[in-house]
């Protein structure tokens, strides 16, 4: 007896259904930095039972993939130096799944003369009230830009679109800083992107665009802490605080504690992660303490710490406190020094003014021999002989007449 047994593979239902690619793709700029990615099914698809999706590739500015049921997409990226995208059909039946050709689309760089665009562009947010946003950029001219172009910043978020109302301008008289003391931005969410678009207008040649995109809770500047308290009770140094302007909680934040001991000149910066420290010290010596914040990665994503806060000095130096000491008597004793000093001088020229010495009387009557009474005068300082001698040729009534 023989069995015979007989194999026929099965064909996978819809493995003859060619698949083909999707129809009128488009790419529409629909807002700053925004594009509209669009297409439709080919209406010659036969699905037979099968799920229809599409596999989108943006390939520049940024590449990404990912697919989608929908026969649209919003992207947001940078357009200056253009966008482009590709779409394919995806036909899915249980595990199976197979895929068409690519369909293409792209859209230009932004208009204008190379190395003409706005450069170096940084942007700083910061919350100002609970509920308000400020946001501060600055750029630098492009290389190739002529002296009299004339930058303008404009920023995005969400479906918010507004112009700067206030710039700073270099030597050239050209904005190259732009400030909004107040946005649409909104301080409490995450991961939110800010667009930032820069054009400009020259005489002389055509300004290229500059579009860049921020993660807005990277680019926020925290505030300082507040109320802070520091005290030192023997060996012990205390610190209290509170977290900074913001919507967040205390649990989103982290610190940096700024200690310099004065008197060894030891300095150290401590990383803490609540609002409160206790740090054993040197009871005998002077400290100064600055702190700042930042947010922590457990909530969002960190940004610029804030500034430092003002110094605060806690603690006795003796031997600070000793040169202060002696500084402070050396200037008492040379201020009393030239105190009396001026006094002295002051009493001695009051005295001369109350008191001026008598002058000598002038001779109101004429000597007839003043030559023979000069003579007389040198005979009587001189010997018997000497003054016979110089007053020979006179008359001895005449001589004792001008000496006497």
């Amino acid at each position: 007896v023989f069995l015979l047994l007989l194999w026929t593979p099965s064909t996978p239902q819809g493995a003859g259904v060619q698949v083909l690619p999707p129809v009128n793709f488009t790419l529409t700029v629909s807002a700053l930095a925004q594009v509209l990615l669009h297409w439709e099914p080919n209406p010659a698809q036969e699905q037979n039972n099968s799920t229809i999706r599409y596999d989108v590739k943006i390939l520049s500015p940024v590449p990404e993939e990912y697919d989608t049921q929908r026969t649209r997409s919003v992207r947001t990226a940078a357009l200056h130096n253009g966008f482009m995208a590709r779409v394919r059909t995806l036909l899915l039946q249980g595990h199976l799944q197979r895929s068409s050709d690519w369909v293409q689309g792209n859209l230009p760089p932004l208009p204008g003369a190379a190395d003409t665009s706005a450069t170096n562009v940084s942007c700083v947010t910061r919350v100002t009230t609970p509920g308000n946003v400020s946001l501060c950029c600055t750029w630098l001219p492009g290389q190739g830009a002529p002296e009299d172009t004339k930058y303008f910043l404009f920023y995005r978020y969400e479906a918010h679109t507004e112009q700067c109302p206030t710039y700073t301008k270099d030597r050239r008289s050209s904005n190259t800083e732009c400030r909004f003391s107040s946005t649409q931005i909104k301080p409490d969410e995450i991961d939110t992107l800010i667009v930032i678009h820069i054009n400009g207008s020259s005489q002389r040649a055509a300004i290229k665009p500059f579009q860049q995109l921020f993660n807005q809770n990277a680019i926020e500047k925290v505030n300082i802490p507040r109320n802070i308290s520091i005290s030192l009770e023997q060996n012990d140094l205390l610190a209290m605080w509170e977290k900074p302007i913001s919507p967040f909680h205390e649990e989103c934040f982290e610190y940096e504690f700024y200690l310099i001991n004065l008197k060894s000149g030891n300095k150290q910066i401590l990383k803490i992660s609540s609002n409160s420290f206790q740090l054993q010290v040197d009871g005998s010596s002077r400290y100064s303490i600055r702190i700042r914040a930042n947010h922590n990665h457990i909530c969002r994503a960190r940004g610029f710490w804030s500034d430092w806060s003002e110094i605060i000095y806690v603690g006795q130096n003796k031997l600070e406190n000793s040169i202060a000491w002696i500084l402070t008597l050396l200037c008492v004793s040379t201020s009393c020094t030239l105190l009396l000093v001026a006094a002295i001088c002051k009493i001695n020229h009051v005295w001369s003014k109350l008191f001026p010495p008598i002058p000598t009387p002038s001779n109101k009557f004429r000597d007839p021999f003043p030559i023979d009474y000069e003579r007389a005068r040198t005979c009587t300082s001189s010997t018997e002989t000497e003054v016979c001698s110089l007053a020979e040729g006179l008359p001895c009534s005449v001589l004792e007449d001008s000496v006497f």
